[in-house]
């Protein structure tokens, strides 16, 4: 029986539906999508089938409505629907500890089968959908997909974390590049490693700085995606250096931000010999040439004056903070038992954190000082003169995105904490660095994910604030956004003064001796709260918030909406790259060209796993290039502007081999030391960009590296001979290579 019926035209048992899964996941609807009149055998096939198919246009499915045969068990007619048909029933949200999201939007998307003499067939079908599909990449995360064996629902990265749209797809090939790692020495493997990474990623970068015997002292890398999320969250950057995590006892610097899920984001990471000024003041320029030459408006880091007399050079319009869970860290060193004392613990930390302005920060300090006998402590008189920069007496204007706050410091200050070990190589800690970002990544994928799935349930449902943020922010910030509105309910208010348009109100929060000037402009909609948490955090306070209640507003002003906040964060054009100037110097022309090259890769990369999109793209791109030709030709231009620096990767001829960094000995491993103490250096280890490279004298040194091997330009040998004794470096970005005299 079974082999008649499956020698039926239009007839598809449960091994055709699993081919139809192996499909690869960019198949666009077609013809063959058309399931109205599809046969199959069993309840299971039926839903195989349906299933496979959504699979392919990217949406996940639930059962519906059965019916069955008057006076029996047995089905005669079976409904599958859209995971998002319908909607969310109104629930208890006070008893609900985890709300979950509301993905129902009322699809009417569906199949019906009917059950004639065991063959199931579709009877009923609509194909039509209410809300955004899923990507390829995505696809792996949908509800029903997860039923389906790997080996046929055929779904990239189900096994590990997907193929979420970046560009270098063998992070995780750890064991079979560790095989190759241990033929040859560490910096030799470091460079091939770099090189192999450049030519997957058109966008990579490193820069490479050694001294007069060619061996490294500091090095910097980041990859592309690093520099497409510097464009989208470059604004606030955490820099850490109290880490030393490699066999050679080397410096870890990694830049950190936060994304608009409130997650950590990897900028890059660098390895330095020591903490001279001239060290950092390389390093910075590095990373500012990286990412386009454009600074980020906050910077935080530990407390060393190195650190600070370079962002001072490389960065001067930048605001610089220190890490307030770092300066926490090092008072236990610094006083022992008395940051166990509770009342010292309170007078600090209203110091830190506490004070609104200046004047009560002052007395404040002048209690705590006075009350323990720590007037002539060095680290204490040395945090007091660096105040402006960790108080919030003088920071609470200062966007820094919430990394400072005790929520977020500690894990942005921990994030490179047990990646490696005193005996880790230089090479193994970029895989396993690798590694760490794409963890990172994921989390920020799946975070997207749920974010276009479905909304927050809100707390007051007719809410047309709640409803508008819900839409807009993500799922992190709606949350941090709803407790702020929350907390509007139970303040005090106090009407000032009211002239024409502009409104003050004094604004009391209950139980607390805090009171917020608000001003409000009811023209222009633009609000100012004394505690200036929107100007730090980029979201309104609860005082704002109550006189929006009050003057009757039910929608956020667009100005108090921060796109970084926002589900599009990383969507369209960044506001600086659409307000570009008509006339531009060579820095102007070079932050434009890069950002265009970002904009460009992040259509790219959405155009991945679909044939249409694909094609799409390839004919725009054709379309836009003969575009530019034309315009060109009309304004008779005669040459092409040169809009780069690189020079060519060309020569094949031998160089002088680099070496291995040397050991750093007599410092520490330890994880955290203070920020204001002497570190300890070593005077002959001083960073070659100064020219005052010495020989150490125990150097160990490793296998050195053929630069030959790296198919480099002359232009090194060619320096090198004719400035023996200056120091060299290797810079290299997007295939092309540079090499400098400092």
């Amino acid at each position: 029986m079974a082999s008649n019926i499956n020698s039926k035209p239009g007839v598809h048992t449960l091994s055709d539906v699993e081919e139809t899964g192996d499909m690869e996941l960019g198949t666009q609807v077609g013809e063959d999508d058309n399931l109205m009149g599809k046969v199959v055998n069993s309840e299971d096939e039926a839903y195989a089938l349906y299933n496979a198919y959504a699979l392919r246009v990217g949406f996940s499915i639930r059962k519906g409505k059965v019916r069955y045969f008057t006076g029996s068990k047995k089905i005669r007619s079976r409904e599958y629907f859209c995971s998002k048909e319908g909607f969310k029933l109104d629930e208890d949200l006070e008893e609900k500890k985890v709300r979950r999201l509301d993905t129902r939007t009322g699809c009417k998307a569906f199949v019906r089968f009917s059950n004639e003499d065991g063959l199931w067939k579709v009877v009923a079908f609509n194909p039509q959908h209410n809300h955004e599909l899923a990507m390829p990449s995505e696809k792996h995360l949908l509800k029903s997909a997860r039923r389906m064996p790997i080996s046929k629902a055929h779904v990239p990265g189900v096994e590990g974390f997907g193929d979420i749209g970046f560009v270098n797809r063998d992070c995780y090939t750890y064991m079979n590049r560790q095989k190759t790692l241990m033929s040859a020495g560490d910096s030799q493997n470091l460079l091939n490693l770099f090189k192999s990474k450049q030519a997957e990623d058109s966008l990579f970068f490193y820069t490479v700085q050694v001294d007069q015997e060619n061996r490294i002292t500091n090095f910097f890398w980041r990859d592309g995606r690093s520099r497409l999320d510097y464009d989208c969250f470059g604004d606030v950057l955490a820099f850490d250096t109290t880490c030393r995590t490699n066999k050679y006892n080397l410096i870890c610097a990694p830049f950190v931000g936060v994304n608009h899920h409130w997650q950590n984001v990897m900028f890059g990471c660098a390895f330095m010999l020591d903490e001279t000024t001239t060290s950092f003041e390389w390093l910075f320029k590095s990373f500012l040439e990286s990412m386009g030459n454009r600074p980020p408006k906050t910077i935080l880091t530990d407390h060393n004056q190195a650190i600070s007399n370079a962002i001072e050079i490389v960065f001067p319009n930048t605001r610089h903070c220190l890490c307030r869970w770092h300066i926490l860290k090092s008072v236990a060193s610094q006083v022992g038992d008395l940051s166990e004392n509770s009342e010292f613990k309170y007078l600090f930390n209203k110091c830190l954190t506490g004070c609104e302005e200046a004047a009560d920060f002052q007395q404040s300090w002048d209690n705590l000082i006075q009350k323990y006998n720590i007037g002539n402590h060095k680290w204490f008189n040395t945090l007091y003169e660096v105040r402006a920069k960790w108080s919030t007496a003088f920071t609470k204007d200062v966007f820094t995105g919430g990394i400072s706050s005790s929520q977020r410091s500690e894990s942005t200050g921990n994030v490179l904490v047990g990646l490696a070990n005193d005996i880790t190589s230089l090479s193994k800690f970029v895989i396993a660095y690798e590694k760490l970002v794409a963890s990172m990544r994921s989390s920020e994928f799946n975070e997207d994910f749920r974010c276009k799935q479905g909304a927050q349930s809100k707390v007051l449902k007719k809410s047309g604030i709640l409803g508008q943020a819900s839409n807009v922010y993500t799922n992190k910030i709606y949350k941090l956004f709803e407790e702020e509105l929350l907390g509007s309910i139970g303040t005090t208010w106090t009407e000032l003064v009211s002239r024409d348009t502009l409104h003050t109100f004094e604004v009391r929060e209950e139980g607390s001796q805090r009171v917020c000037t608000v001003k409000f402009n009811s023209h222009s909609a633009e609000i100012f709260c004394s505690c200036k948490k929107f100007e730090s955090l980029g979201i309104l306070c609860c005082h704002a918030l109550r006189v929006f209640g009050i003057k009757n507003l039910t929608r956020i002003p667009n100005q108090y909406v921060l796109k970084r906040w926002t589900k599009e964060a990383k969507g369209g054009m960044m506001g600086y790259e659409q307000s570009a100037p008509h006339s531009m110097n060579r820095k102007d022309e070079l932050v434009w060209r890069n950002s265009m090259i970002r904009f460009v890769c992040n259509s790219i990369y959405k155009a991945q796993g679909m044939d249409t999109a694909r094609k799409l793209c390839i004919k725009k791109l054709l379309e836009f290039d003969r575009e530019i030709d034309e315009e060109v030709a009309r304004l008779k231009l005669g040459e092409e502007r040169n809009l780069g620096t690189d020079i060519a990767n060309e020569g094949n001829d031998a160089c002088t081999p680099v070496l291995c960094p040397s050991h750093m000995e007599d410092l520490s491993s330890t994880r955290h030391k203070g920020h204001c103490e002497k570190r300890k250096t070593n005077p002959s280890k001083e960073a070659i960009s100064a020219g005052k490279s010495k020989q150490s004298s125990h150097p160990i040194l490793l296998p050195s590296i053929d630069i030959n091997s790296r198919s480099q330009s002359n232009s090194l040998c060619d320096q090198h001979h004719m400035y023996p004794n200056a120091p060299l470096s290797t810079h290299t970005q997007s295939g092309a290579v540079q090499f400098l005299v400092q």
